[in-house]
């Protein structure tokens, strides 16, 4: 009998899901400002920032043997410390001649090792919690993997602003390696905190598999394998991958440009804001309507069905980056305006993003193996976002060589424009399995 007193989901579930969101933010967005500002070129910027987040489109295939291992408290905690030391040597390697390779390097391991805190972490909420406590949590969770964003990409991108001024006596490029090596070392520190508080404060009623009730590598390949057909034998699921990657394709070519057109000088076609004014526009504001947009998408959502309001929810999703093209072309130069454009196109971009999850969770999702569909579903959306993401500097540039255009970005975000048509196509035609109720339409199959 287990005599442990369980510790109350309001100690850990806040700060586990603040420790997961943080080092995807930093190495999705963060780091293409610092790069940037250590006069990196776009290119590499964008390929190999986009590159690095693989280990979360795959994160599905090393899941299972997370089980024949030790604790998922376990796996919890030493991803947070590895990832707090790795921050640190990044901080450090700013100062050598080849920084970037190896600091790409080291964003590397921070990826695997966040990405396996991810599964170990939703792990940690399922097995813990019951199902209604799972749903009472569930809006912590969803907080602070958000404050999460909100820190990194306004908090800590300001205080870098800040750090640049005070430190202006060494020099724009001194300077700021200073300031990053600050915040990496911000971000090292409250990592390992966050890992050792978490050993105290994650339940510990977890126990290792007994040796004859664990499965063997063999076995979980072969579960795997199964899964993974059954995934593919699902009805319309070509079409629906088709989807998932189209949905987002535009704003796979945006994420990475995006921060690099803000800082940009306007002599190049940028707007020439500085960490600060992005900190503040993009990380706060922005991030802020994207929690309001999501809030008030699942009431949407909840009063006219998914099938009824899903291609007003793409529109929604990608209309927005027009807002774009405009400041290309007209470089505005009231901060009011310029924020106003973020504050609208986060807002879509979090209205719009509701309706994926929903269908990913609503049509892909159901079956006998539904937790594991919806993560290689996730997976497919990680992917349809991170190849554009890592072509977005090439693309760019491409596009301001060939019209004549210093920086690229006019012409590239009217190409992005164009990109969001096969998303609208594709939305208006899908073919909807479930009912809202979760039942098979008359004339559907679940599988092939």
């Amino acid at each position: 009998m287990n005599h442990t007193r369980k510790k109350s989901p309001i100690r850990w579930v806040p700060t586990a899901y603040f420790a997961m969101g943080l080092p995807f933010v930093v190495l999705n967005m963060v780091t293409v400002l610092m790069f940037k500002g250590l006069e990196v070129d776009d290119k590499l910027i964008t390929f190999w920032t986009s590159l690095i987040l693989l280990p979360w489109t795959l994160k599905p295939l090393w899941s299972p043997f997370l089980e024949l291992f030790r604790t998922k408290k376990f796996f919890v905690i030493a991803t947070q410390l590895v990832t707090g030391v790795t921050f640190g040597l990044v901080a450090f390697s700013l100062n050598l001649p080849h920084f970037f390779s190896i600091s790409i390097a080291l964003l590397a391991i921070v990826a695997f090792s966040g990405a396996t805190h991810d599964i170990a972490c939703d792990g940690v909420y399922m097995s813990e919690l019951s199902n209604e406590e799972q749903a009472k949590f569930i809006g912590w969770q969803g907080a602070f993997y958000n404050i999460a964003k909100i820190l990194a990409t306004g908090g800590l991108v300001y205080l870098a602003g800040y750090l640049i001024e005070m430190n202006a006596e060494a020099g724009m490029l001194g300077a700021t390696k200073r300031a990053w090596m600050i915040i990496l070392l911000i971000l090292s520190a409250t990592m390992l905190l966050l890992g050792l508080y978490h050993y105290f404060a994650l339940p510990s009623t977890q126990a290792k598999r007994k040796k004859e009730e664990a499965m063997t590598s063999r076995e979980v390949l072969k579960e795997l394998g199964e899964v993974l057909l059954d995934f593919f034998r699902k009805t319309h699921i070509v079409y629906y991958i088709c989807f998932i990657i189209l949905y987002r394709f535009a704003e796979g070519f945006v994420m990475k440009i995006v921060p690099l057109f803000l800082k940009a000088g306007r002599e190049v076609g940028g707007l020439g804001l500085n960490e600060k004014e992005i900190g503040l526009y993009y990380g706060t504001y922005g991030a802020a309507a994207f929690v309001l947009g999501s809030l008030l998408a699942g009431y949407y959502i909840a009063r006219r069905g998914l099938k009824n309001t899903l291609f007003t929810l793409c529109c929604i999703f990608n209309f927005p980056f027009v807002v774009y093209a405009l400041f290309a072309y007209l470089q505005p130069e009231s901060g009011w305006i310029i924020c106003s454009g973020i504050v609208f196109e986060y807002f879509g971009y979090g209205f719009g993003f509701v309706g994926l999850s929903l269908f990913m969770m609503q049509q892909v999702a159901p079956g006998k193996h539904q937790m594991a569909h919806y993560a290689f579903a996730s997976g497919i959306m990680n992917l349809g976002v991170m190849i554009p993401g890592m072509l977005s500097g090439w693309v760019c540039e491409s596009l301001g060589e060939w019209f004549d255009r210093p920086g690229g970005y006019e012409p590239f975000f009217i190409f992005v424009l164009i990109a969001t048509i096969p998303a609208f196509l594709i939305t208006y035609f899908i073919p909807f399995k479930y009912d809202n109720e979760g039942k098979l339409i008359e004339g559907e199959r679940e599988y092939v």
